[in-house]
């Protein structure tokens, strides 16, 4: 895939050096919404004004997850703590997960909520021995979630202090998507063998799909490095977000069976035998987290780049120009997270306080941005 389109240079940012951890007492903060547009409805957007702070007080933040019901469940990757904010702005514990061990990147990262034969809470997360994916009932209601015994879905992915991935989000189609990184072992990624490295899929038991592009794999992408943002757009496709080791950060429509190239590759390279980014950042500007989609625009969270990127024009077709613009560089610093808010808006995840950041009074926080028609 050839992409036309120029990669953004902007200013570098100050460094972000590893600082001990406040202990700052969550703190509701009561916060209205401008109503708008349905996020299906919406056509390109961008951030309007200020954000408004929803909450504060959160301690390495990693995932987000809405519900229904109006509360959003939030995991806490160092605390193996999964905590509830509710839709007035009061903030608990749920439950803490049994078996997270916290070492350098590892620990608990993602959650998906999925309603199939009941209620059930997702969780990706670092045990002694492994990265693995376990399912718990969600019990209760809003103010008074719980969490039924684990259920493991997927064990055996190799861990490591970095590249540990993390990120699971349920597909249009009604699989359970999961990026998990190469562990530090680059042969990882080239190695189909290996679920490392790679974008896997699965059915919501972690059985395997009979139309996956490898038979009996899980694997559904390979030649990554550590992937961590996950979006469908409207047409169903799904994109990715993706860490690149010096030189560039990836944006990547991803294909069926299709090869990233890592370590062969990195970012751009007009390889035919691997799939371009749709585009590309130098790693200072960007280290992607978090990916989520409202109308035709993608939202990508900044983490070395401490910046939210606005991501418009992004299409599934070789040849097309998509354009990438920076948001609240170095004002709220390293940014983890984001997904659609309430009344058209998106929250924004802060992640200050994991040792790597440089956490501002009251961090970490969630952040809600109003959102206007793109100019």
């Amino acid at each position: 895939m050839k992409i036309a389109g120029a990669v953004l240079l902007l200013v570098v940012l100050a460094g972000c050096a590893a600082q001990s951890q406040p202990t700052a007492t969550p703190t509701p903060v009561t916060a209205t919404a401008t109503p708008s547009p349905s996020a299906e409805a919406r056509g390109p957007v961008q951030p309007a004004g200020d954000p408004t702070v929803i909450v504060t007080g959160l301690s390495a933040p990693w995932s987000m997850v809405r519900l229904d019901s109006g509360s959003t469940l939030i995991s806490e990757r160092d605390a193996g703590v999964v905590k509830e904010l509710q839709a007035n702005g009061t903030l608990r514990d749920v439950a803490t997960i049994p078996g997270v061990v916290h070492a350098g990147e590892g620990g608990l990262l993602g959650l998906e909520y999925v309603e199939h034969d009941g209620a059930w809470l997702y969780a990706y997360f670092t045990s002694e021995s492994d990265n693995r994916i376990q399912r718990f009932p969600l019990l209760g209601g809003p103010g008074s979630y719980s969490l039924g015994a684990a259920q493991d879905i997927l064990t055996g992915l190799a861990k490591a202090n970095n590249h540990d991935g993390g990120r699971i989000k349920l597909g249009p189609d009604g699989m359970l998507y999961a990026t998990v990184g190469d562990a530090t072992n680059t042969d990882n990624a080239q190695n189909v063998d290996s679920l490392n490295g790679k974008i896997l899929r699965m059915n919501l038991d972690g059985s395997v799909p009979k139309d996956n592009p490898f038979p009996g794999s899980l694997v559904y992408s390979y030649g990554h490095r550590n992937p961590q943002g996950l979006a469908w757009d409207a047409d169903g496709q799904l994109w990715a977000a993706e860490f690149g080791q010096d030189t560039w950060d990836e944006f990547n429509v991803i294909h069926a069976g299709a090869n990233y190239g890592w370590p062969i590759v990195e970012g751009i390279a007009d390889d035919p035998r691997f799939v371009n980014p749709v585009y590309q950042w130098p790693t200072d500007d960007a280290s992607p987290s978090g990916l989520a989609r409202i109308g035709s625009t993608f939202f990508m969270a900044g983490l070395g780049g401490e910046r939210l990127w606005v991501i418009q024009g992004a299409v599934a077709q070789p040849g097309s120009a998509a354009t990438a613009t920076a948001f609240y560089a170095n004002t709220y610093g390293r940014i983890r997270d984001v997904v659609p808010g309430p009344d058209g808006t998106l929250w924004v995840l802060t992640n200050n306080t994991d040792g790597r950041g440089d956490p501002r009074d009251g961090d970490d926080r969630i952040l809600q941005v109003s959102l206007t028609v793109a100019g």
